[in-house]
């Protein structure tokens, strides 16, 4: 899956309150209507979400999930040629979306809030993103605070590592996301961004997903629907410090900025 250039996750919350986009995508139809839109933009994966994220977001029952996320799969695995991520960290919701087939697991809780994850995800030798998150989406923006941001997340995750490891997980299918957004102030944001390169000598691919977050937000005083910019910024910053993945809304014009970025770092590379 894994490639040279920089890919790119399609984000598809069927959600009715996720921070940017709740409700739009929550029929069936809809969702793949924005999934096959999305490919077609230049999507290389996408990641289908049926629980907010948000802060202060109240999570759903495995059960309401599955009504929202499995139609959407197993329309699409049909559909379209590129990889489906769930966006879970329930095992259950995995499960039969694994069975469906999808080949990610996009974790936001590195494989903690659920101890039977870790053998599910080794069963399917599916790839696995294991995200970076203080506390749960309900609490994580309660005054975080860090005193290095980053020395904390590598350290984090050569902790979840060796326990994905342990349980079986194959090094190649472990994929690490900082976890913009997640627990951190805008000033955490931005230094996880400027010093990526860090995290990325752990030897695992990054995702990184600054889409529309609230830290472009309150930098620009600009609600959801007008960080493109920001979000551009955010993306660019990214794949050039070593983010082998970006996580967007916006993919046409997320896939433009992309394109030009990597060809920056390949003429960098070649200095």
């Amino acid at each position: 899956m894994l490639e040279e250039r920089t890919l790119l996750m399609g984000i598809l919350n069927v959600t009715p309150d996720s921070f940017s986009d709740g409700g739009v995508y929550l029929s069936k139809n809809a969702a793949v209507d924005r999934a096959l839109q999305m490919v077609h933009e230049g999507a290389d994966i996408i990641d289908i979400g049926g629980e907010s994220t948000r802060p202060d977001a109240e999570p759903v029952s495995e059960e309401e999930e599955l009504s929202r996320v499995l139609p959407v799969v197993e329309a699409l695995v049909s559909e379209v040629n590129v990889p489906i991520s769930i966006d879970t960290y329930k095992s259950t919701v995995a499960n039969l979306c694994l069975e469906a087939g999808a080949t990610i697991v996009n974790d936001i809780s590195a494989l903690r809030f659920d101890d039977a994850m870790t053998e599910l995800v080794a069963n399917y030798s599916a790839y696995v993103v294991l995200m970076h998150m203080k506390g749960t989406p309900r609490n994580m923006q309660d005054m975080p605070d860090y005193s290095d941001v980053v020395g904390e997340v590598e350290v984090f995750f050569e902790e979840r590592v060796t326990a994905a490891k342990s349980g079986g997980i194959a090094r190649e299918c472990i994929i690490l996301d900082p976890g913009i957004g997640f627990g951190k102030t805008p000033v955490h944001n931005f230094t996880i961004l400027s010093d990526l390169e860090r995290i990325s000598g752990l030897g695992f691919p990054l995702l990184v997903g600054p889409s529309r977050k609230s830290f472009i937000g309150i930098t620009l005083d600009l609600p959801e629907n007008e960080r493109l910019e920001g979000t551009a910024a955010s993306v660019t910053a990214a794949v050039l410090n070593g983010a082998k993945i970006v996580r967007v809304h916006d993919v046409k014009e997320m896939k433009r900025v992309i394109t030009i970025t990597d060809s920056i770092s390949a003429v960098r590379g070649e200095a």
